[in-house]
């Protein structure tokens, strides 16, 4: 486990030049002096000093099986070596088919086509757009979008659009397309949201419900039942609505099943994909759709073409990547050690719901999270950072999101690692009830 020295160290040039040249997200500025990793090795972070940390948000949820994973480093380096590359209009390559046959076997429901891009926002443009088109091209008129409030979706344009208008969005507010936005379902609000539901869709101009399953990631970990979410599903669908999982966040295992999607009863049409894609190493986006979809842009006109792409679109690398990552979940008994990371967490979570007063202590998957309930909500919100700050004084990397912190490490961490994590959670309650 860490045993990392609190002393202030001089800092490098590299770190004096980064404050200088980079500006990094999510960071107000002016920014403190970042920490400067030069290496880093399954769970843990080196600095420049020496110092580990534990990656306990797996990387900003992107990294699945630790850092610098030898299968996924000699995969890269292999393809490096015949094809870095190449362009994606007009050729192929055989990393991206592979990739593709594999994530469409993968997938909940009848998934017919992959659309590659670069991230978890371009994923889900890509989403937005083809079901817009869809309606266009069958000479439809149906431009209204449901979204559930509190939602993240990516810091694009239309990605914001359908997300919730906070601090996130404030300065773009002018320029985001109207949305509805339902309430998160819960079985206190249930009737509510289900009424109105009806009521905007009894309008006839819905064509797309996109939603986080299970769980909305930025917008505090806050988790809903499956139950509900497929029944709102089972409605749109029965008006002709398409349904948009953003699994971004919540895919390749991150909420106990391989998709948060195959706990529904009702699957959606198109699922969004990235972060964990290529085991948190290499930026790669996708976008799956039912066939449905991708028969209204099959015709000999080019008017209905999809005219949308990236430069690095199906780049070969991120692919080789991706099909490694997969690799290891069939190799490693990935699945296992998701469902070991539920279940101690499940027994932490217990043990501290009837001690702590002003928490909320909820689990979902490999995802723990807590809540502070005494102060107002919302990202800039303390409490959260000073639980960051307690945890990294004992070599614990977290990232706040407000009033909430949580546990996501990559499926690697051992039992050991946890119940050190879990002790350091303890010490800091203890001073936070």
């Amino acid at each position: 486990m860490p045993n990392n020295s609190t002393s202030d160290m001089k800092l490098s040039g590299i770190v004096e030049n980064d404050l200088r040249f980079v500006w990094h997200p999510f960071t107000a500025q002016p920014a403190n002096p970042p920490v400067n990793i030069v290496s880093a090795q399954a769970l843990y972070y080196v600095d420049e000093h020496g110092k580990k940390y534990i990656d306990a948000i797996s990387s900003w949820w992107v990294n699945l099986h630790g850092h610098s994973h030898p299968h996924i480093v000699n995969a890269i380096a292999e393809q490096a070596s015949k094809n870095a590359h190449s362009i994606f209009s007009g050729f192929t390559h055989p990393s991206a088919v592979v990739l593709a046959e594999r994530i469409l076997q993968l997938l909940p429901g009848k998934m017919d086509k992959v659309f590659f891009s670069d991230d978890g926002s371009t994923a889900v443009e890509v989403g937005i757009k083809m079901a817009v088109q869809y309606f266009e091209n069958r000479g439809l008129r149906k431009p209204g979008i449901i979204a559930l409030e509190n939602a993240y979706h990516g810091d694009t344009f239309g990605s914001m659009s359908v997300g919730a208008r906070n601090v996130f969005t404030q300065a773009f507010s002018q320029l985001l397309f109207s949305v509805n936005h339902l309430p998160v379902p819960t079985k206190e609000n249930k009737s509510s949201s289900i009424e109105l539901l009806n009521r905007l869709l009894s309008i006839g101009d819905i064509g797309i419900f996109i939603f986080e399953p299970l769980v909305q990631g930025a917008g505090g970990m806050k988790m809903y039942e499956a139950e509900l979410l497929s029944e709102m599903i089972e409605i749109c669908k029965s008006h002709g609505v398409i349904c948009i999982a953003d699994e971004v966040m919540t895919g390749f295992g991150r909420t106990g099943t391989m998709f948060a999607s195959d706990q529904l009863n009702v699957k959606p049409d198109i699922i969004c994909l990235s972060k964990g894609l290529t085991g948190g190493v290499m930026p790669l986006g996708l976008t799956a759709c039912s066939k449905f979809i991708y028969d209204a842009f099959f015709s000999v006109s080019s008017d209905k073409t999809f005219f949308h792409g990236h430069s690095f679109t199906g780049n070969p690398l991120a692919c080789a990547a991706a099909n490694a990552s997969l690799d290891i979940f069939e190799k490693e008994n990935t699945i296992e050690k998701i469902k070991l990371i539920e279940e101690t967490h499940q027994r932490f979570a217990e043990k501290l719901r009837g001690k702590l007063i002003h928490w909320e202590v909820r689990c979902k998957g490999t995802i723990l999270a807590f809540e502070y309930q005494n102060e107002s909500s919302g990202y800039l919100s303390a409490i959260g950072a000073k639980a960051a700050e307690f945890l990294f004084r004992h070599g614990i990397l977290i990232r706040p999101l407000g009033n909430v912190y949580y546990l996501l490490p990559p499926y690697c961490i051992t039992p050991e690692e946890l119940q050190y994590i879990y002790s350091i959670i303890e010490k800091f309650h203890a001073e936070y009830p």
